[in-house]
C-alpha cells in the first residue's frame, strides 16, 4: 500500500472513529498495516549502544612525527686535544717498544799520556701493551623497514652508533689506559711525577676551587696554584722550560669555570695567564674531574689538574697512540638479518717525557 493509499485510508477511519467519539485530530502520522506490525520501528524510545561510547578518533590520526632527528649528545672526547694522535704499527702488533737513549760519560785531567774519562751511551727499551677492541653491528629486514616507516635510515644510525662506541672507549683509554696491561693513560702513567696539593683556601671546604656549586677561592688563590704548578715543571725539567713556552693546562670543564673569577682589580685569573703565559693554551676533559655518579669516569682522589709543555728540545712530551682506527670485517647475511663486526687497537697515551708534565690533584 502506498502512502498516498495509506492517508487516504486514515482519513476514512478518522472520520469513523469521530463518529463513535473517538476524536483523533492531533494524529499526523500514517502507518501502513505492513509497518504497524514490525514493533522493531517503535519511536517512543532510543534503543541502548551496541557500541563501546566513543567520540574521537584513533590516536595515531592525530599524533605529529617530526621529521627532525635529534641525537642524544655525550661528553667530548677531547684526549687527541691534549696531546696529538699518531699510529704506531698495525692491529697485528702486540707489542711496542720505545727506546731512549742517554748519553753517559765523566772527564779527567790531562795528561799526554792519560786516557782517563770516557763517553758513552746508555740506552733503555720501555714497552706498551697493544688493546684491541670490537663491537657488532646487528640489524634485521623487518627492524629496517619498520625504522623506515619513521623515515629513519636505521643503518645508518647503527653505523653511527658504532663510531661512537668505538670512538668513547678510545677517548677513555687515552685518559686512563687499560688495567691489567703495560697500556696506560695521561692521568694514570706510573712513570709521572707525585701531584702535589693545592694551597690552602680562606674559605676552607677542602681547598677546593668550587664547593656546592660555587667559587670556593679568591682569584689570587686561584692563579698561586697554577703558578705552583708552573714552578714544579720548570723544577723537574731543569730550565729547559720557562713562561713562553708551549704548554697546555689541563683540568674538568667546572673548574675551569672558577678562572672566571676576578681580583680586586677586576682582573680574572684568565687574563692574568695570558699576559703572563702567552704561548699557553687550556683544554679540558670530565676525565680530569672528581670521581661521582655523575661523572663516573673521574678521577678517585679528586679533580686533578696537569700542566705539561708540548714538546721540550724538539721532542714531543707524548701522543695518544693507536694502532687500528676501525677495521671493518665483512658483512655476514643471515637468514633475514645482518651483521658486521668492527675493531679498533689502542696502545693508550705514550708519555716519553714524563719530566715535562706536572700535576696538581684535590682541587
Amino acid at each position: 500500500m502506498s502512502f498516498h493509499d495509506a492517508k487516504t485510508r486514515w482519513q476514512a477511519d478518522r472520520a469513523a472513529f469521530a463518529a463513535r467519539g473517538a476524536v483523533l485530530a492531533d494524529v499526523v502520522a500514517y502507518m501502513t498495516p505492513e509497518m504497524r506490525s514490525n514493533f522493531g520501528l517503535a519511536m517512543d524510545a532510543v534503543p541502548a549502544a551496541l557500541t563501546a561510547p566513543n567520540s574521537g578518533v584513533p590516536a595515531y590520526l592525530n599524533t605529529l612525527v617530526d621529521p627532525e632527528i635529534f641525537e642524544i649528545l655525550f661528553a667530548p672526547n677531547n684526549a687527541t686535544k691534549i696531546m696529538k694522535e699518531v699510529k704506531k704499527g698495525t692491529w697485528l702488533d702486540e707489542t711496542a717498544v720505545f727506546p731512549t737513549v742517554e748519553h753517559t760519560g765523566e772527564v779527567s785531567s790531562y795528561g799526554d799520556w792519560n786516557t782517563n774519562g770516557r763517553a758513552g751511551v746508555n740506552s733503555n727499551w720501555p714497552a706498551r701493551q697493544a688493546y684491541l677492541f670490537q663491537t657488532m653491528k646487528i640489524y634485521g629486514e623487518r627492524e629496517l623497514e619498520r625504522a623506515g616507516l619513521a623515515r629513519i635510515n636505521w643503518v645508518a644510525e647503527v653505523d653511527k652508533a658504532a663510531a661512537t662506541v668505538m670512538k668513547k672507549f678510545e677517548n677513555l683509554g687515552y685518559m686512563f689506559g687499560v688495567a691489567g696491561l703495560q697500556n696506560y693513560g695521561l692521568t694514570n702513567d706510573p712513570n709521572l711525577n707525585a701531584a702535589i696539593s693545592p694551597a690552602t683556601k680562606a674559605a676552607g671546604n677542602g681547598n677546593v676551587w668550587i664547593y656546592s656549586g660555587a667559587v670556593n677561592a679568591t682569584a689570587n688563590e686561584i692563579y698561586s696554584d697554577i703558578q705552583a704548578l708552573f714552578i714544579l715543571l720548570v723544577t723537574q725539567t731543569q730550565g729547559l722550560v720557562d713562561a713562553k713556552s708551549s704548554m697546555v693546562l689541563t683540568m674538568s670543564p667546572t673548574l675551569e669555570t672558577a678562572l672566571t673569577t676576578t681580583n680586586s682589580f677586576n682582573v680574572s685569573v684568565n687574563d692574568l695567564l695570558k699576559k703572563n703565559f702567552p704561548s699557553l693554551r687550556i683544554e679540558t676533559a670530565v676525565q680530569f674531574g672528581a670521581l661521582s655518579a655523575a661523572n663516573p669516569q673521574g678521577v678517585a682522589a679528586g679533580n686533578l689538574m696537569q700542566l705539561m709543555v708540548e714538546s721540550v728540545e724538539g721532542q714531543d712530551t707524548g701522543y695518544c697512540a693507536y694502532n687500528e682506527k676501525m677495521r671493518s670485517h665483512a658483512v655476514i647475511k643471515l637468514h633475514s638479518s645482518f651483521e658486521q663486526k668492527l675493531t679498533g687497537g689502542i696502545w693508550g697515551t705514550v708519555i716519553r717525557q714524563p719530566f715535562a708534565i706536572a700535576q696538581m690533584i684535590g682541587l
